[in-house]
């Protein structure tokens, strides 16, 4: 479901002038999922109808760096820094509830010169993964469950974060899973995060406080993908303005806190028929369809292949550790938690799967872009899952990989996920991933200090 369905650009300007908009916020995902673009006065933005900004604004690294000397990404993106032509996709305007004047933002789609959208754009890499779906007469559902956290305001990069401040004056300091308590904590702030996400129609569904010390869960209504992906992005950029306004930062790192929980992006997924709307992860006598194996199957097979995209940053796999509320393989199971592919309980028309593995961090149409594709090379493929599991899958070997040069490593090398994202996106995206590994290498940690300095 889109921001707004089947916007024109005529009910565009209609809706523009209906709430006296001055000036809109053009907006592009990047790779890391950063909204770049540009603010237009409402008058250019309705003449010109497409702005441009440089291609390589695609290929940074979360630094602002880019690549060079790296053969695929020279191959992909300009060496004489071409323009972008960006065209407003109308379903996802929407009103910037934190300006003081009256201001729209929409996404925009990146074309080439010549028409073509720009293939390793993260809309475009998913619109792509659909694509292949509509071919094939199906249409996947989605449900993402993002989790966070509040932390008190941190200026000094140097020092570890620290929860907030809630009403009581006093930081949490033990675990509130699930409590009521613990979210009214923070009532003022949630208050203007549901006001916002009702001012956008972001379709937020329930709140709860999650493991960790100001770790907080927000769920969101299922829908189509690219819609929902539209959705997380904007919200990501919601509740960071609305815990600035109440003097605290909010934070979708990976494992932003030592001793505490990670956070993740939950994806709950299945697939209709788009003729007869039927689940396809379900027979005709209620049990669990071949397709559905399949599926479950793919994700087994093509995940730790897909792990720099799903957890793209040096922090992601800090939160990838045995006994931490985070899956450390890739089994599968019924209503089992510590897997990497989980199984709700659910009707015949609900039966879905939960991917588990992608982190808070990930790029949501990335995110969402390569689960579908896994699942979709599982049918086609007609890959066979291992046997379900019914104890707990901590107990399990390790199967995912432990750092990013490993996870890049494997993706490179995947052919069959290269065919299904493009060629242009993996060469694009690798190259960024290991320049942000090489910038990390070169910063001195306090434990390497604290540990080596005098003792080795």
């Amino acid at each position: 479901m889109a921001i707004r369905e089947s916007f024109t650009y005529t009910d565009m300007d209609l809706w523009l002038n209906e709430k006296r908009v001055t000036e809109i916020e053009c907006l592009v995902p990047d790779l890391t999922g950063v909204a770049r673009g540009k603010i237009l006065p409402r008058g250019k933005f309705t003449q010109e109808r497409g702005m441009r900004i440089p291609e390589a604004v695609l290929g940074m690294t979360v630094t602002g760096n880019y690549p060079t000397e790296d053969a695929g990404y020279d191959r992909a993106i300009s060496s004489t820094d071409r323009d972008m032509v960006l065209k407003a996709d109308p379903t996802t305007i929407t009103m910037v509830p934190w300006a003081t004047d009256p201001t729209a933002q929409v996404i925009h789609d990146c074309y080439f010169a010549d028409g073509r959208l720009v293939d390793f754009a993260p809309r475009s890499v998913l619109r792509r993964v659909l694509k292949l779906y509509a071919d094939r007469g199906w249409k996947p559902v989605v449900a993402p469950e993002l989790e966070f956290y509040l932390t008190a305001k941190n200026s000094d990069p140097d020092l570890p974060l620290k929860p907030p401040i809630g009403r009581s004056g006093r930081a949490e300091t033990s675990r509130q899973v699930y409590s009521i308590d613990a979210v009214n904590e923070f009532d003022p702030l949630f208050e203007d995060i549901y006001d916002y996400c009702d001012m956008m129609n972001l379709d937020v569904d329930t709140l709860i406080h999650e493991i960790g010390a100001g770790q907080m869960e927000i769920n969101f209504l299922h829908g189509e993908p690219l819609g929902l992906a539209d959705k997380v992005f904007f919200f990501k950029r919601t509740l960071r303005e609305a815990a600035l306004k109440h003097d605290m930062y909010a934070t979708f790192m990976a494992k932003p806190m030592a001793g505490e929980p990670g956070s993740a992006m939950h994806v709950h997924q299945s697939v209709v028929d788009i003729k007869t709307g039927k689940n396809i992860f379900s027979s005709d006598d209620g049990s669990a369809s071949p397709l559905f194996k399949n599926y479950i199957g793919g994700l087994q097979r093509y995940m730790p292949s897909a792990m720099a995209i799903v957890a793209p940053y040096v922090n992601s796999y800090r939160r990838i550790v045995r006994h931490t509320a985070a899956p450390i393989n890739i089994q599968w199971g019924m209503d089992n938690r510590t897997v990497g592919f989980r199984v709700p309980e659910s009707g015949v028309q609900d039966r879905r799967v939960e991917n588990r593995i992608i982190g808070a961090d990930a790029n949501p149409y990335l995110a969402l872009a390569v689960t579908l594709a896994c699942g979709y090379l599982g049918m086609v493929d007609q890959e066979d899952p291992t046997p379900m599991t019914t104890d707990s899958a901590y107990d399990h070997k390790i199967e995912l990989p432990q750092g990013l040069p490993q996870a890049l490593q494997l993706l490179r090398g995947e052919d069959r996920l290269r065919t299904v994202l493009g060629d242009r996106f993996i060469d694009v995206y690798a190259a960024i991933k290991d320049l942000e590994h090489q910038e990390f290498m070169t910063v001195i940690s306090p434990w390497e200090r604290e540990h080596l300095l005098l003792h080795v």
